[in-house]
């Protein structure tokens, strides 16, 4: 079996493929998207996961995994946008994406590494319901923090919050791939 950071590092390269992939179909047409978009993007992902969740059936071809996909990839998304700046209609190459993911990934990686020693590895215990409501939680924090105008008073900011959104997603893709979910 693998250990966690074997899994999460396949998780990531599952989820990289797919965005540089995508990448190459699409260009960077994201880059337009403000915070508010990307977290609504995610919310409509983890909305449609906890539908599935709750009725055990769905009528559209994208399963649980590509959504949890889709979620760590919208949220390396908002990572990239906060680094570069504010959003444009700019293209950018295949190349800087790739090195832009790779940068936000780590950030991750690391507090998933930091986590993980402080909590044991709680994450592997919990459902895949609850990464779903976890992740929900999280956006609607981001919600309220651009509500406040980006500013917090004692509470991460909006990067924290999409870097644990990343890393629920990649929990709950480990956690399904390991045949738990």
């Amino acid at each position: 079996m693998l250990n966690t950071n074997e899994q999460y590092d396949k998780a990531i390269a599952s989820c990289y493929d797919i965005f540089i992939k995508k990448t190459k179909d699409y260009g960077t047409a994201w880059r337009v998207l403000r915070t508010i978009s990307v977290a609504d993007q995610i919310f409509i992902k983890a909305l449609r996961i906890r539908t599935i969740q709750e009725l055990k059936t769905q009528k559209v071809g994208d399963d649980i995994p590509s959504e949890f996909k889709g979620i760590l990839n919208y949220a390396v998304i908002g990572l990239i946008q906060l680094s570069i700046g504010h959003s444009t209609v700019e293209e950018l190459d295949v190349e800087r994406v790739a090195v832009l993911y790779t940068q936000q990934v780590k950030v991750a990686r690391d507090t998933m590494l930091s986590k993980n020693h402080d909590y044991g590895e709680a994450w592997r215990a919990m459902s895949q319901e609850s990464f779903a409501d976890l992740i929900l939680v999280k956006l609607l924090r981001i919600r309220q923090i651009l509500q406040n105008d980006g500013k917090t008073l004692i509470s991460e900011g909006i990067d924290a919050n999409y870097v644990d959104i990343i890393n629920y997603a990649a929990f709950a893709l480990i956690l399904i791939e390991e045949g738990k979910h």
